[in-house]
């Protein structure tokens, strides 16, 4: 099916790896223009400017933290690609280490929550105000799609940070900014896909151990870990108006069936199992 995204400039953060990395290709083989946002990794991008050349993806560097390098990411998309049409704002960070809320340190808190979530609005803001001085046929195309994560619903033990972080963008900014954006762009739309445990570099190390990749599957009755690709093509989906132009305001789930956590051990006998 086409997706009637030829030529859209997609704008995706945090695309050099994982599934930033898998919806940009995706996007590209849709007929997409792409500005690929990197923090610190350009490399692994370098296979998809080889493929698709400067016409079609641009990589740009920005640290979505500072309100300055944010303006400068899409004044330099813009002159590249024209405005940008489709915001997929897919960064975050997840720090590996379990630190309980009773031990968890402010500047972490502050560095997850600035990342995730300041960071994500910021994004959001300068899209919005690139596209009020758009076209009416680049305004046609108007899509916001955040990606969120199950810790979003269901909390993380652990992680509260990233968990709050990620409800924030599922729930309270996603539903705010659809009844925004529509101000702007009549036909724009906001929504998020929130994925489970995804095999990605940042999830590489936790998804070694057993015992996580047991609780992370025992109430997903897929039980299996995602793949980039999944979370992937629901985020294009999502961002094209030809199958999604009357879907506004959602959160899709990519988390097999995921139903909840396993919280308890059981002990009784020596015996650890949940």
């Amino acid at each position: 099916m086409d997706l009637e995204l030829k030529d859209v400039h997609v704008l995706i953060t945090g695309a050099s790896g994982g599934i930033g990395l898998e919806t940009a290709r995706l996007f590209l083989q849709q007929g997409a223009r792409v500005t690929a946002h990197y923090n610190t990794t350009l490399s692994t991008l370098d296979a998809l400017l080889k493929e698709f050349g400067s016409s079609r993806v641009v990589a740009l560097q920005a640290n979505l933290t500072s309100e300055e390098d944010v303006a400068r990411l899409f004044e330099a998309s813009r002159t590249a690609l024209g405005p940008v049409q489709v915001a997929i704002i897919n960064h975050g960070i997840w720090p590996t280490a379990d630190e309980p809320v009773a031990q968890m340190s402010l500047a972490r808190w502050r560095a997850t929550l600035d990342t995730n979530l300041t960071g994500a609005f910021l994004v959001a803001r300068e899209y919005l105000r690139g596209l009020e001085k758009a076209d009416a046929v680049a305004k046609e195309k108007a899509s916001i799609c955040f990606v969120g994560s199950t810790s979003g619903k269901y909390g993380e033990a652990g992680h509260a940070d990233y968990a709050a972080s990620k409800s924030a963008l599922s729930y309270g900014f996603t539903l705010s900014l659809k009844n925004e954006i529509v101000k702007i762009a009549p036909k724009g739309r906001v929504n998020c896909v929130s994925p489970g445990w995804v095999r990605t570099a940042m999830a590489e190390e936790a998804l070694k151990d057993p015992l996580v990749v047991y609780r992370a599957l025992a109430t997903t009755p897929l039980k299996k870990v995602a793949v980039p690709e999944d979370v992937a093509g629901q985020i294009v989906i999502l961002s094209s108006t030809k199958v999604s132009g009357h879907v506004t305001g959602h959160t899709v789930m990519v988390e097999g069936g995921m139903e909840g956590r396993l919280l308890n051990r059981n002990t009784e006998n020596g015996i650890e199992a949940y």
